[in-house]
């Protein structure tokens, strides 16, 4: 890596203080290489980090224990203290200690960000019951840094190497999902997937399929007239600014590999998206949100309670969670710099390049 790339400081949330969470970090933390392209700052205490490292002796976790931001140290993995109290820890149990916890780990890390001492984000999961209070009213971490960064319009992308999965809606169950689907919504989520692919992805052009509610693409409205009413219509009118397809039956677009031809994918709602994609991704998926004005990725998986505290927590979603927020950085400042200057020789373009070559290394 180029000695006059500033490498960034990386925020990472604790999560459930029961789920694998802390696990699946130290297991990437462990990894002193990785502090060649990032300083990372886990947001909890040292006991906490301390009662799941006792339980991995394999992994050599060594961190620096600050009290405040200003005393990061660039060649450890920090550990920045937001509690000092005893916590009963009871790994595989949800309850409300877990969500509390895992509150107090946002809320600062958030409000880091916020103040510009971390430059990106990193979050472990979380319960999304156990996790309700009155400062946190969400169906889980998308809406809330919605919320906490001014409400501006987002979407949940599903990103491993090259397949790149959007959502139209989230966690809506499935019988209200067609009162979600609207052209405008459409629109809206395929301008935003298409900024990004430009903006975090570096593609020019980027070419995106959109899948079809209903099973066989409606078939001419025998199944369904959405596709004839609503998506049809605003993928044509998305086709004046950008490179839109669709609506492909979602069975066949996935069985016939017709994924591979495209730069992004939209789904309409959760399961259409997700349960392809985690059986594509080989289990290091990482969950984006794009559209916001500052980065947060997090693995593709959740607290898995069921063996938390057992060390069987495969770590790979997260680690590729923790580059991919460092890639996106730099994409964003390459091509920031790039519409400054489109001769300048962009040095963030070079360490994108450098964390690829160095992932491929360690294959």
């Amino acid at each position: 890596m180029s000695p006059d790339i500033r490498k960034p400081i990386i925020g990472i949330t604790c999560g459930d203080l029961n789920g694998i969470g802390i696990e699946i970090i130290i297991k990437s933390l462990s990894d002193s290489r990785i502090l060649e392209f990032m300083i990372p700052v886990i947001f909890a205490n040292n006991k906490s980090l301390n009662f799941y490292r006792k339980g991995l002796p394999e992994y050599g976790l060594n961190f620096a224990s600050i009290s405040d931001l200003s005393k990061v140290n660039p060649k450890q993995v920090n550990v920045l203290n937001c509690w000092e109290e005893e916590v009963a820890i009871t790994p595989g149990e949800s309850n409300e200690l877990g969500g509390k916890y895992a509150l107090i780990s946002l809320e600062k890390a958030t409000e880091a960000l916020k103040n510009k001492q971390i430059d990106g984000i990193v979050t472990a999961p979380i319960h999304k019951k156990n996790i309700q209070s009155p400062s946190f009213q969400f169906s889980g971490h998308t809406p809330y840094f919605q919320h906490a960064f001014g409400n501006v319009e987002n979407l949940m992308l599903l990103v491993a190497e090259n397949l790149r999965m959007a959502l139209v809606t989230e966690h809506v169950t499935l019988q209200e999902v067609h009162k979600f689907i609207t052209a405008d919504k459409i629109k809206q989520k395929l301008q935003i997937l298409n900024t990004s692919l430009q903006k975090d992805f570096g593609i020019d052009k980027p070419r995106i399929a959109v899948l079809a509610l209903n099973p066989h693409a409606g078939d001419d409205g025998l199944i369904g007239k959405e596709e004839i009413e609503i998506i049809k219509p605003a993928i044509k009118e998305a086709k004046n600014n950008m490179l839109v397809f669709g609506p492909y039956s979602a069975d066949a677009f996935f069985a016939r590999g017709q994924h591979e031809k495209f730069d992004g994918v939209l789904a309409m709602y959760h399961d259409q998206g997700l349960i392809p994609f985690k059986s594509l991704a080989f289990g290091e998926g990482v969950n984006y949100t794009a559209g916001l004005p500052i980065v947060r990725t997090s693995p593709d998986h959740g607290t898995a309670f069921d063996i938390a505290g057992k060390g069987k927590a495969d770590a790979s979603s997260f680690t590729a969670a923790l580059f991919e927020c460092v890639r996106i950085l730099y994409a964003r400042q390459g091509f920031h710099e790039m519409r400054l200057n489109p001769l300048k020789k962009i040095s963030a373009r070079m360490f994108a390049n450098a964390v690829d070559e160095r992932l491929s290394e360690n294959e």
